[in-house]
């Protein structure tokens, strides 16, 4: 019975340390994917900026993500969306999504155009924000489009929203949007603030899984070193040593 506990004590340590072990290594790959993904995100932020020929010729927009862009269009501010419940610097409020129709196409592109405060005495006031009339020039990012909170029921319309899903969005406005947005960049704007940090990838976080995979596998396999091989031997030395008689 002892032998048969030593070798069942043996194996399950042993897959312990094994599968601690390779979680561990898990999360420093895991770790080394996503500190690629931040120098290629910061490689691509620092290319030349897009215009409208270079993002609507695009055969993938995507693949332009967090490049910058300079694009010349029309605001299409009768289709504004506020985006409630949205962060910036710590303060809640809304983020201000307005279609900007690109000049010589009928494509339009989604534009972040920055954070601005809403009325906590009233929920339903939507915030005055100037809209330039004729064509702009916008200066920002290619983003995904605005990020999804959890919202109960579905997104709902009106100009004050939890989300804005694209596909309903564009049959609800007939736009013919692409299916990315932009950040657009550059100073404040009236109450418009435009303080867009990069996507963070959470490196720490994988390394700190890792430190306690790791963490944890070194225990493991000390904890089986004292009792299966240390204490075992301490305990025969003692009772085979010479003080034994």
């Amino acid at each position: 019975m002892s032998r048969r506990r030593f070798w069942v004590v043996t194996v399950a340590a042993a897959l312990t340390v094994a599968a601690t072990a390779s979680l561990g290594l898990w999360q420093l790959d895991r770790g080394a994917q996503k500190t690629a993904l931040e120098a290629a995100i910061r490689a691509r932020a620092a290319l030349p900026a897009w215009g409208n020929a270079d993002v609507l010729s695009a055969e993938d927009p995507s693949s332009g993500l967090y490049r910058p862009v300079r694009l010349q269009g029309h605001w299409l501010a009768q289709h504004n969306v506020f985006l409630e419940n949205r962060q910036m610097d710590g303060r809640v409020g809304f983020f201000l999504v307005t279609p900007l129709r690109l000049s010589g196409s009928e494509r339009t592109v989604l534009v972040q155009r920055g954070w601005v405060p809403r009325d906590f005495n009233d929920r339903s006031r939507v915030p005055d924000v100037a809209t330039p009339v004729g064509e702009v020039q916008v200066a920002g990012r290619l983003a995904p489009p605005p990020g999804r909170l959890y919202q109960f029921g579905e997104a709902g319309a009106g100009a004050i929203r939890q989300n804005i899903d694209l596909a309903a969005y564009r049959q609800e406005t007939g736009l013919a949007l692409l299916d990315l947005s932009v950040q657009q960049t550059g100073d404040d704007e009236g109450p418009l603030r435009r303080q867009w940090p990069l996507p963070a990838t959470d490196v720490q976080k994988h390394h700190g899984y890792a430190f306690q995979w790791f963490a944890l596998c070194a225990l493991v396999a000390g904890l089986y070193l004292w009792f299966q091989i240390i204490q075992p031997r301490r305990r025969r030395a003692r009772l085979h040593g010479p003080d034994a008689r």
